[in-house]
Parts: C-alpha cells; sequence; structure tokens
C-alpha cells in the first residue's frame, strides 16, 4: 500500500479530473469496522480504474452542532488527531482525501447541492460507499433513495453497507472505542482496532520538572478531547531511533505540579537518553497502571514513579519490546 495521500481543503479538486470511488465519514479511529470500508473502496478503484477517495470532516460534525446549539457536553471526545486520521486513511491506500471543514456553510448545504457540489463537481464520482442510514445535507434531509436517484441522474453507482462485526457478532464503531479508551480498557481497544492504540505528536519543551527528579519525559501534545482515561500506561514510543523505545507514560492534566489544567502527555523512557524536541513520535499504549494522583509532596510522587518505572520493566521482562 501506498503510504501518501493527496489532501484536498477545497473542492472541486485543483489538479485531478478523474472519476473517483467514494466513501463518506468521519473516520474517527479508523478502527476495523472503516478499514473493511477502505479496503472495499480500494479494491473497486483498482477493478474499475477509478481513483480511491475519501470525504472526511474537521471538525466532527457532531462538535460543531453541539457548539452551535451551546452543549459542550455532547461533543464527542476524539480518538485520533487529524494528523493521525489523515495518516491512517493513506497508509490504507487512498489516494485522495477530501478534507471537508465542517462549518454553519455545510451544515446549512440542501441534499441536493451536497451530492452535486461535492460529490459529482468536486470528486468526479462514479461508486459510491456509504453506510445503510448514512444522511447528509441541512438538518440531514438527504437520504439513500435521494443518492440512488442522484446516481441515476448523474452516473454513479451508489452501495451501502451494514455494520461491520467482529468474529463474536459484536459491532465495531467509534462508539464502543470510545467507551473502551474511557475506561482504559486497552485490551478491548486493541481487538476494535486491530493495533493497539497510539498517539502521534512533536515532542514539545515542558517544565524541565521531570529532569530534575532523576525521570525526564518527552512532553506530547495530545487532543483536548482526548478519547482515552488519564492515567499512568506503560508504553513503546516510535520515531525517536532506529528502533521502539520501552516507557511508561502519564496522561493528564499534572495535578500534583501545575493548576493549569491542559491535558498533557509525559514519557519517561527507560534507561535511554534522547534528544527528542521537535521530533514526531508515535506512542503506543500498552497496559493501564493506574490513575493519576494528586500527591501530597514531592517524595511521595517521586516513589510512586518509581514504582511505575519498575511495573514497566516487568511487563516489557514478560512480553518483550
Amino acid at each position: 500500500m501506498k503510504n501518501s495521500s493527496t489532501i484536498y481543503r477545497t473542492l472541486p479538486r485543483h489538479d485531478s479530473q478523474r472519476p473517483s470511488a467514494v466513501t463518506i465519514g468521519n473516520f474517527d479511529g479508523v478502527h476495523r469496522g472503516h478499514q473493511a470500508i477502505l479496503a472495499r473502496v480500494r479494491q473497486t478503484a483498482l477493478d474499475r480504474g477509478l481513483t480511491s477517495a475519501v470525504m472526511t470532516f474537521d471538525p466532527h460534525p457532531r462538535a460543531f452542532f453541539a457548539r452551535r446549539g451551546q452543549r459542550p457536553e455532547l461533543i464527542p471526545t476524539q480518538i485520533n488527531s487529524l494528523r493521525d486520521k489523515l495518516a491512517t486513511l493513506a497508509r490504507h491506500g487512498i489516494e485522495q482525501i477530501a478534507l471537508q471543514r465542517f462549518d454553519h456553510r455545510l451544515a446549512d448545504m440542501s441534499a441536493e447541492d451536497f451530492i452535486e457540489k461535492l460529490l459529482v463537481n468536486g470528486l468526479n464520482t462514479r461508486w459510491l460507499l456509504v453506510g445503510e442510514d448514512f444522511r447528509y445535507g441541512h438538518k440531514r434531509s438527504g437520504d439513500i433513495d435521494l443518492l440512488r436517484r442522484a446516481g441515476r441522474h448523474y452516473g454513479f453507482e451508489v452501495e451501502t453497507i451494514a455494520d461491520v462485526s467482529d468474529e463474536h457478532g459484536h459491532r465495531i464503531s467509534s462508539s464502543e472505542l470510545r467507551t473502551a479508551l474511557a475506561v482504559g480498557n486497552l485490551e478491548r481497544a486493541r481487538h476494535l482496532l486491530g493495533h493497539a492504540y497510539r498517539i502521534s505528536g512533536h515532542v514539545v519543551h515542558g517544565q524541565k520538572l521531570g529532569r530534575s527528579i532523576g525521570f525526564p519525559t518527552l512532553n506530547v501534545r495530545v487532543p483536548p478531547q482526548c478519547a482515552l482515561r488519564s492515567g499512568v500506561y506503560v508504553v513503546r514510543a516510535h520515531g525517536l531511533g532506529a528502533e521502539a523505545m520501552a516507557g511508561v507514560a502519564s496522561l493528564g492534566v499534572r495535578p500534583t505540579v501545575s493548576s493549569g489544567g491542559r491535558l498533557l502527555l509525559e514519557v519517561h523512557l527507560l534507561d535511554r537518553k534522547v534528544d527528542a524536541y521537535g521530533k514526531l513520535t508515535c506512542v503506543e499504549f500498552l497496559e493501564y497502571l493506574r490513575d493519576e494522583e494528586k500527591f501530597p509532596d514531592l517524595p511521595t510522587m517521586i516513589a510512586a514513579i518509581e514504582h511505575d518505572a519498575q511495573s514497566a520493566r516487568d511487563h516489557f521482562a514478560f512480553h518483550g519490546l
């Protein structure tokens, strides 16, 4: 599979008129259900001589409507950063990604305009795969029947796909994945994703407190609505050297030493010193150890970190890197 896609933030595409095999969705997490959809789009594009294309949205439409309705509690947690989502779509062989800003213009666009401006003129769609309950356009007025009628008029074929289930008959969905991550159930998340849950980000400068207490950390920014439960984890870090590196990480707001409240991922590499500032790292979450805590003093916190580091060493001694 190729590892790069052309990303279009506006439609029509400025450099291509190629007819496309298209699917539409939020693709938060790019879980095994999404992967089955992407594989079908990729194969159909190959069979029919089309370009494989995904239309996706930023922000999540539910987040947009929650903010517009002044209901922030309805904003869904974010499984992936936008960068991680786009990179994963590319890894699954999608040639073109139409990244649509979900704003008032798109929210208020009629269903007919959605089809004509985005699918027909925007992507020259010849084959479209969507979920059976797919809705689109102002107040979700567009349905599958309208898509099929438009397809007959404009010359594209519409196929639908039912929910994808695992080998036990359980539905694979972003909501299921969010639930698993919210309770720190990494085994369930791995089952839904087909791989360990991971977050990537650039290493940024922190307060240097970890260095002063003997536990230097790599600080990585995460989405503010990150779906993963705050806490301490055994992790593996990629991208900082030729091989993956063992570590222990804290995801949270650092309640013992900071009152800023900003969510941060702090990774302590076990028995390694790396100059990582500015580098892009991918952190895999392997085991949940404990909740984030506010300690009464630094010595108590240091003792807890020492225990966490030993737990991580025990994990790698048993499972390997």
